[in-house]
């Protein structure tokens, strides 16, 4: 059995909400930090290429991202000379019918993603990855929401908030935009950006391995 360490696990993500997530659930983590350049209202990882490539569907982005941001955490683990301890990532994208909608690169796209939403059924797309020496896990969690229908507005004032600068879809299940949501099917922490049953998940499939 591999032991987790009683430190616990690195999680490769600035996200406070992955924080708040793994904390729910009583995870010990450190937190793994990628360098970072200023990218409009977002931050933009500088090891790994967060552009979709042509035709790539949601499932096949999000997974790519996540195997590619515990690769790169583990690789800076390495290098710092830290302690080794599992390694997670995750990756959250909003998916409109074939169009993938990231992080909105400023208020104004913020304002066009939620434009784009208003009314309609989209896919969130969570992806996790945990990465152990040569072990590599991975788990997808997908949900649906709807959407009801937003006036100019509530769309302007929402993206001028600023809540949603920092995420996928330009809005925040867990804030204002809370009032917005007609129907979820799904996981609300996956919507959130971590989905805890598939990452609870992937830590006892770990515990489970044989030690390297």
């Amino acid at each position: 059995m591999i032991a987790i360490p009683e430190r616990g696990i690195y999680l490769a993500s600035r996200s406070p909400r992955r924080r708040e997530l793994l904390s729910q659930i009583g995870v010990r983590y450190h937190l793994l930090l990628f360098r970072e350049r200023p990218r409009g209202n977002a931050a933009e990882h500088l090891e790994v290429d967060e552009a979709p490539l042509a035709g790539e569907t949601a499932a096949a982005y999000v997974e790519r991202m996540a195997r590619a941001k515990a690769e790169a955490g583990w690789h800076r683990m390495l290098q710092r000379n830290l302690p080794p301890a599992p390694v997670l990532a995750a990756d959250t994208t909003v998916a409109l019918k074939d169009q993938i909608l990231g992080k909105p690169r400023d208020r104004a796209e913020a304002a066009e993603m939620l434009a784009a939403l208003s009314g309609q059924r989209h896919e969130v797309l969570t992806a996790v990855a945990l990465k152990h020496y040569d072990e590599l896990e991975f788990a997808l969690s997908t949900s649906e929401v709807e959407l009801k229908k937003l006036s100019m507005e509530e769309i302007a004032l929402y993206a001028a908030s600023g809540e949603g600068d920092d995420k996928a879809g330009a809005y925040a299940i867990q804030g204002r935009a809370a009032r917005f949501v007609v129907e979820l099917r799904g996981s609300y922490s996956g919507v959130m950006g971590l989905p805890l049953y598939e990452t609870s998940q992937l830590l006892e499939k770990l515990r489970g391995r044989s030690p390297h």
